[in-house]
């Protein structure tokens, strides 16, 4: 039976539901501790997002370590213990090829912390309550 010819959308929505388990995966992978790390054993290490290619066969995984400490030392045990979890991926996966994976730090916290404090700035206050006559 032949595939459905895919769209836009239909591979944009596949990108989406394969980086969504790959998230899982390495989540389940680092709350089990099946890495022998020391520095990923003494840390909570959050997976925020995965990111893959439109071939699926690269997936930037962003990773925070809880509270934003030892983030760099976070980033290079995941990074050094990359070849074990492309493994551990690609036997779950049953995808044609096995995923590349990229660790890289989730800065959208720090973004988003930046805009908050923008946002209560007395002036910014000021000048949002003024274009709101009801406020």
């Amino acid at each position: 039976m032949a595939r459905p010819p895919q769209t836009p959308e239909t591979r944009a929505v596949r990108l989406l539901k394969v980086g969504e388990q790959v998230r899982h995966m390495l989540s389940e992978l680092l709350l089990r501790q099946a890495v022998h790390d020391e520095v990923l054993s003494a840390r909570t290490v959050s997976v925020t997002e995965v990111r893959m290619a439109p071939d699926l066969r690269v997936a930037t995984v962003f990773v925070k370590p809880l509270l934003g400490t030892d983030e760099e030392a976070v980033l290079k045990a995941m990074r050094t213990h990359t070849a074990y979890f492309q493994k551990e991926i690609a036997g779950r996966l049953k995808l044609k090829y096995a995923a590349k994976i990229r660790f890289q730090a989730d800065e959208s916290f720090d973004e988003a912390g930046r805009i908050a404090a923008l946002l209560d700035d007395p002036r910014v206050k000021r000048d949002l309550g003024a274009a709101d006559p009801e406020a």
